[in-house]
Order: C-alpha cells, then sequence, then structure tokens
C-alpha cells in the first residue's frame, strides 16, 4: 500500500453510512456546516471532498474522536438545491485517504487526508477468493429479493479484487461498524476473506428467516382454511332460517317506525329505505348501513315529551332547595314556566350563564330541569373544532353518525328536554370547519324547528329544546351566536353567600360523602369564614368545597384510628391544624400611607381583585416606564393619565416643564400574572400625581375608571365584582365613574354597609377625594368640582334616598 502526498480537503461526516471507492450515491445534506462544505468544494475544491462516517449518528456537530479517522476521497458529479433548504448531491468515491489531522475551519470542518492507493494482487490466492465471493453473493441475491438481477450481472464482470470486494460490500445491509472495518482493510487479500465471512454469515440469517416465513406461512393457511371451513359449515346450517330472520327484523323495525309520529318528510324517507332493504341481501355490507340508519330514526323522540311542571311555587322551592342566591336567573325561569302555563306552548330559550368558575352554572342547568319537569342531558364543547361533532357525518363516509345533538336527544329519550351546552365559550375552529356556525341554526328560535342533520338529513324539530349554554367569559363566543342567547350574568358569591351555601349545602354533602353524617361534628361560622378568606381566593365555591372535603378527610382518619363515639366542633384553629399554614392573606389594603401607591380595583375570570398601582418619579429625561405586564389597552391609559397629569400642571403646583427632568415609573405588582384594560386609567394617574407631589394617598380608599386626555371618567365593566373586593379589602371608600351609577342596584345591600361610594366624572373630582389636603383651585369647567358620595347606608333602606350630593 502506497501513500500519495497529502492534500487538504473540506469534510462531511455521515451518519448510518459508509462510502466505498467506485461507488455512486445520492446524499441529502442538511446540516449548515455540511452544506458549506459542499459549497467550499464546488467553488475552490476541484469538486473533490473527504467523506468519513460518524461513529454516533444522533451527534449534530460530531467531535473529531467522533469521527473514523479512514474514509474515502469523493468527487461531486451533480449538486441540487431544494426549497426546503437543503441539498441534493450526487458523489461518486474516487480513492480511500486517512485523516493525518483536522484544520480549524470556522464555517465547516476541513482535514488534511492521506491518499490511499492499492497495489494490484494477482497471486493464486487472491483469484481463488474472487471466485468464491462471487458465487456465495449469486446465492445472497437469490435470498435478498431486494437486490436487482442487473447487479448480479454487473458484480460478474469485475475482474480486480479490491474493487470487487467495496461493490459487495456496498450491496450488502451489514452493521455501520463491519462496512468500516472493509473500508479500513488496505490488503486485498485479507478485505476479501473478511468479506467472505461477512457474506457467508449474511447468507445463513436470510436461510433462517426464510424458514420461519415457510413455516409461519404454513401455519397461517391452515388457521384460515379451517376458518373457512367453519364459515362454509355455519352459512350451510342457517341457509334456510336466515332469511325469515332477516324479515322478522324489518317487520319488527316497521312496527316501531309506525309508533313514532314523525314528520311527513321522514315518515316517506322511511318508507323508501324500509322498501330498498327488503330487497337487499342480509348479508351485503349495504344492508347493514341502511339497517342503522332506520334504527337511527326508531330511536329518536320524534314527539315523545314530558309532562311540564306549572307549579311556579313548587318550581321555586326546588330552585331555592338547590341553590342559594342566583336571584337573577331564578327570576327568568318562573318567568318562562308563568307564560308557558298562559301560552300553552311556547318556544324553549335560549339561556347563556356567564361566570367564573365555581358558581353553580352547570348545577343550576340540572336544578332548572327538575324544577320544571324535563329531562336533562349535557354536552361538553369544550375542545369541540370540527363542524361535524355538530351536524354529523353524511351517509357516504364509512361508520358516519349523527352529530352530538342529535344523539344527545337520543339519549335524553324526550323531544323537550333540558339540554345544556357546557363551556361554549372553549370551542375553537380548524380545517374542518367552524362549529360556533353550525350552533347558529340550533340556537336560532326562528330556525332550529327544522334543524337539518347532516346523517338524518331530514329536518328535526328543536323548537321544543330548552337549550342552556354556560361560558366563562363572552370574548370565545362569536357576536353573532351571542346575538342569539339570552345572557345571564353569574357574578362571584359574597362572602356572606359564600358562608351561608357551605352552611347549608357544602358541610353536609362532604359529610355524607365520607361517611361521617350522622356523627356530632360541627363546623363554626368563624371556621368557614376562615376557609374562605384565608384559604381560597376564588369567586366561587369549588375550591371552598375541596377544602371541606380535605378537613372531611382528615376527621374520617381520626375516627377510623379511634373509634370512640365524640362530638367535633372545627373552630378556626382546627382549619389551620388540618390544612396548615394559610396560603392568602385576608385583605390587601397596606396599613401604612406611601407616597405613589394607590389601590385599583381589577376584574378576573375568577372575581374582583385588589390591584395596587405603584409610581416614582426620579431625576432623567421624560422618559415614561410602564411595567408588570400590561397589555397595549393599560400601557395606553398609562400614557393618557400623564398627559392628563401635565395638562393640569400648573393647578398642581407643578412646573410646566416638570415632565422634561424627571423619568416615571409606573408598576403593576404579580408582574407574572398578564393585565390589561383602560379601568386602571385614574389609578395611574393618582399615583403620578401622589409621587410628583410627594403626597401619599389614603389606604382606606380604592377606584376604577377609564380616563381621558381631558379628563374625564368613563364607565367600566365587572363593577359587582370589583366592589366586592374592596369590601373583601376593608376598603371604607370607593371612587367609581358617574355612568356606573345604575350598576349599584345589582349590588347586594349589605356589601355597602360601612362603604362610601364616590360617583366621579372627572379626574378632578378624584384627585379632591384621594388627596383631600389637595387644593384645586378651578375645575377644568371652571367651577369648584363636585363629588356625588353614595353613603353606605342609604342601600339598607328603600325610603332613604338613594345620594346625596357634598361639594369640595
Amino acid at each position: 500500500m502506497n501513500r500519495q502526498g497529502r492534500r487538504l480537503f473540506p469534510m462531511l461526516p455521515l451518519r448510518d453510512l459508509v462510502v466505498f471507492p467506485q461507488m455512486v450515491v445520492p446524499l441529502f445534506v442538511g446540516r449548515e456546516k455540511s452544506i458549506l462544505a459542499l459549497e467550499s468544494a464546488m467553488d475552490g475544491g476541484g469538486k473533490t471532498i473527504f467523506l468519513s462516517t460518524q461513529k454516533r449518528a444522533q451527534a449534530n456537530e460530531p467531535s473529531e474522536d467522533e469521527i473514523y479517522r479512514v474514509g474515502t476521497i469523493c468527487g461531486i458529479l451533480q449538486m441540487l438545491k431544494l426549497p426546503d433548504g437543503t441539498i441534493k448531491v450526487f458523489m461518486e468515491g474516487k480513492h480511500r485517504g486517512r485523516i493525518t489531522r483536522f484544520l480549524h475551519h470556522p464555517d465547516f470542518y476541513m482535514a488534511e487526508v492521506d491518499e490511499l492507493k492499492e497495489c494490484e494482487e494477482t497471486t493464486l490466492e487472491v483469484e481463488a477468493l474472487i471466485r468464491s465471493i462471487k458465487a456465495s453473493f449469486e446465492q445472497y441475491v437469490k435470498l435478498n429479493k431486494k437486490i436487482q438481477s442487473e447487479v448480479m450481472e454487473s458484480i460478474s464482470s469485475i475482474q480486480h479484487g479490491g474493487r470487487l470486494a467495496d461493490s459487495i460490500a456496498a450491496h450488502l445491509t451489514l452493521k455501520i461498524e463491519d462496512k468500516q472495518l472493509l473500508l479500513e482493510i488496505t490488503s486485498t487479500s485479507k478485505r476479501l476473506e473478511k468479506l467472505i465471512y461477512l457474506l457467508e454469515t449474511e447468507i445463513e440469517v436470510l436461510q433462517i428467516e426464510k424458514n420461519i416465513r415457510s413455516r409461519v406461512k404454513s401455519q397461517m393457511e391452515k388457521s384460515q382454511k379451517e376458518y373457512y371451513l367453519a364459515e362454509q359449515m355455519r352459512a350451510i346450517q342457517k341457509e334456510m332460517g336466515e332469511k325469515d330472520e332477516f324479515q322478522n327484523e324489518i317487520k319488527e323495525l316497521e312496527r316501531r317506525l309506525k309508533r313514532k309520529k314523525m314528520s311527513e318528510e321522514a315518515a316517506n324517507r322511511m318508507t323508501g329505505e324500509l322498501k330498498k332493504l327488503r330487497m337487499m341481501s342480509p348479508m351485503s355490507a349495504e344492508a347493514t348501513v341502511v339497517r342503522n340508519y332506520i334504527e337511527w330514526f326508531a330511536s329518536l323522540p320524534w314527539d315523545e315529551a314530558t309532562e311540564e311542571k306549572y307549579d311556579l311555587a313548587e318550581a321555586e322551592r326546588v330552585l331555592e332547595e338547590d341553590h342559594y342566591g342566583l336571584k337573577k336567573p331564578k327570576e327568568r325561569i318562573l318567568e318562562y314556566l308563568a307564560v308557558q302555563s298562559l301560552v300553552g306552548k311556547l318556544k324553549g330559550p335560549i339561556l347563556c350563564f356567564v361566570g367564573p368558575p365555581g358558581v353553580g352554572k352547570t348545577s343550576l342547568a340540572k336544578s332548572i330541569a327538575r324544577a320544571s319537569g324535563r329531562n336533562f342531558v349535557r354536552l361538553s364543547l369544550g375542545g369541540v373544532r370540527d363542524e361535524a361533532e355538530i351536524r354529523g357525518h353524511r351517509r357516504t363516509y364509512i361508520g358516519a353518525l349523527p352529530g352530538k345533538i342529535i344523539q344527545h336527544l337520543k339519549k335524553a329519550k324526550s323531544c323537550n328536554p333540558v339540554f345544556l351546552l357546557d363551556e361554549v365559550d372553549k370551542m375553537s375552529m380548524d380545517f374542518r370547519g367552524d362549529p360556533s356556525a353550525a350552533l347558529l341554526e340550533v340556537l336560532d328560535p326562528e330556525q332550529n324547528h327544522a334543524f337539518n342533520d347532516h346523517y338524518l338529513d331530514v329536518d328535526y324539530d328543536l323548537s321544543r329544546v330548552m337549550f342552556i349554554t354556560t361560558a366563562n367569559t363572552l370574548h370565545g363566543i362569536q357576536p353573532p351566536l351571542q346575538d342569539r342567547m339570552e345572557i345571564i350574568r353569574l357574578p362571584g358569591y359574597t362572602e356572606d353567600e359564600k358562608l351561608n351555601i357551605a352552611k347549608k349545602f357544602l358541610v353536609s354533602k362532604q359529610l355524607e360523602f365520607h361517611g361521617l353524617a350522622g356523627r356530632d361534628i360541627v363546623f363554626t361560622d368563624k371556621a368557614i369564614l376562615n376557609l374562605i378568606r384565608q384559604y381560597t381566593r376564588e369567586a366561587g365555591v369549588r375550591n371552598l368545597e375541596r377544602e371541606i372535603a380535605s378537613i372531611c378527610r382528615k376527621l374520617a382518619r381520626e375516627f377510623v384510628k379511634n373509634d370512640r363515639a365524640r362530638s367535633i366542633r372545627i373552630v378556626p384553629r382546627s382549619v389551620q391544624k388540618y390544612l396548615g399554614v394559610p396560603p392568602y392573606r385576608y385583605g390587601k389594603k397596606e396599613k401604612r400611607k406611601f407616597i405613589g401607591m394607590v389601590n385599583g380595583l381589577a376584574w378576573t375570570d375568577f372575581g374582583g381583585e385588589l390591584l395596587t398601582t405603584e409610581a416614582t418619579a426620579m431625576p432623567g429625561n421624560g422618559t415614561l416606564t410602564i411595567t408588570g405586564k400590561l397589555g397595549d389597552v393599560m400601557q395606553e391609559s398609562g400614557q393618557a393619565a400623564l398627559s392628563y397629569v401635565r395638562s393640569r400642571a400648573a393647578l398642581l403646583g407643578l412646573k410646566e416643564d416638570f415632565y422634561q427632568k424627571l423619568d416615571i415609573h409606573i408598576h403593576v405588582p404579580e408582574g407574572a400574572i398578564p393585565k390589561d384594560g383602560p379601568s386602571a386609567g385614574i389609578t395611574m394617574a393618582i399615583s403620578i400625581i401622589s409621587a410628583l407631589l410627594k403626597k401619599p394617598v389614603r389606604v382606606d380608599l380604592a377606584m376604577t375608571g377609564e380616563i381621558t386626555l381631558r379628563g374625564r371618567v368613563l364607565p367600566v365593566g365587572g363593577l359587582k365584582e370589583k366592589i366586592l373586593a374592596a369590601h373583601r379589602g376593608h376598603i371604607n371608600t370607593v371612587i367609581i365613574p358617574y355612568e356606573n351609577e345604575k350598576d349599584l342596584k345589582e349590588i347586594p345591600p349589605a356589601i355597602f354597609k360601612g362603604m362610601k361610594i364616590v360617583l366621579a366624572d372627572h379626574m378632578d373630582t378624584v384627585l379632591v377625594t384621594a388627596m383631600p389636603e389637595q387644593s384645586l383651585l378651578q375645575s377644568n369647567h371652571g367651577e369648584p368640582p363636585e363629588n356625588r358620595i353614595v353613603e353606605g347606608d342609604s342601600f339598607l333602606h328603600e325610603e332613604e334616598p338613594l345620594m346625596d350630593i357634598a361639594s369640595h
């Protein structure tokens, strides 16, 4: 073996592939370094590149130690760039080569390679090895059907021993290590000997595989023959009785259909389908499809309806028995029952209960069904994104079924159930269609008397169904779908309501569920309030029920360990004993006043929250920084607040150019939680003014409202939840927009006890209330600002005036 001169080559590491000399191979190159190496070879490397195999195919950027030293010097025949950025390249192996050292290159692998050249060996031993290998390879080709006969013809014409060994090795399914070993053997005779050993091993493996396949095939043929004969015998035995059984089945379907008071269109369709079924062979696949179609018609409640209750007193008793509070939805149901008792027949209403999790939307729908004497059925729409889930598949598809609406009506067994469409705001859409668009027909009282399911392909009357949908928020529901529903909001429960719900429902339910009913176990009011205030933070009562269940489990364990009859009284100290350290601090009102810190009010999917806003002013060049993971709308509110402060600089006692020498930073804590919306505008403005004047704001005050550049205070949403949050936080005074006065009637009067509500239509009013010591000479109207103050006690007695007027 002779070594030629050393040369530098761009190097391309290969995965699971060894390239031999004289071998033409197509490669798909995707790694960036490899692509750059190819381009370098094409541009200035004489279209020559060095290929060597990686020891670990998983390595994306193999180190020098992970690349075999012996490889192949190859010429690039053709290179084609593909649309996805990869390159398809055809290469031809030229000579063996050994890497002497790697050279550093920033873009690709570069190596110094010794070119290895074989010497001719024409001994008798080599001639004998060549003949033996050709014979063995011919046997291998006969066993391995993947290799074409043309390959054997080209191999037979090769007389050179080294080239023959390389050509055969390229066609064998050997391990990478074995192929690499053949590449590294420089002696022709030794390489031929090694190749014969590997070839004989592969032939032996192929023969064993052939024997195994033959045995399995014979066993399968035997079992298939037995199965075929058994089926033939069964068919012969049933030949006479099969037709009679099929006809009896058709007659039974016909009797069931006659009992159904279906529409004329449906009756005509069934007449044609039954006639078609009678003419079919009972064993045909089409007969099964037609029979299933008729079965669906026979199973649907076309005119079967439950007797509805019109006793309003009984309905009211059931609703009050199942749920505490929820006055508005209960009134709407009682109104519907009253109108129906007068009219006799009324189209079912389409109600949408919107509220945070755990306020009782789903359970209220069950209570409505019980109060009105209807059956109840529930369909969860969370994650539904296929229009066919609602309207079904056409019968042309294999395994087609009606949509979920028809399937659940079959389950309800009546045409006038309470149908709950749960989580209607969680639907999505993709290439298969938009399910919310399919619901437009279902939830439209003017259209759903002729709902057309794709599978049934006839009109079905849904007008007697009472549809109730539930959602956590409205923004996830398409506007056309909202337009078809009557929205009833179920806001969060007050602390008093949660206490009553726990006493009347949750405690007794969990005691019974955990086998503690009948035992002397008492949850005190203070213990339940402790659970509500310090162990849960929610608008509903779901987590409250979980905490009560957790205490019950620990009590059950105590009773099992020490089964003595004893009374247990759960007090606040017991709660901490069973549940550990409280995760929440009750209320967020600070005890001390701080400059630049103001209590804001926010609405979330889980109810209202106190949202502290902080501002600080520092020497700078007029930069406004707003942080706290705020959305675009909230950041724009901060900019509008600063613009208002600049416009009132003179009245505030600030220099006209104060903003040019100061940097202002507004931060809303709990920065990991996303926040957005315009209702923090006045809060940010007061926070900026406090920071600039270096005067603190009252800590017993909270506020909410959108600000304009002229200082107007615009109305906001979620007022009830925000007032409840202020009540929980022991806030004494709340500033709200003047136009939100109408929303105060929705709030329980008990919440206002000891609380003062200030109705403001301009920022001057907000400033006077928040910082009484800051005297404004004139408002933007040229007159002293005016507050409209609602004293808390005025909500406790209807005969008292709703509000007083007080001027500052």
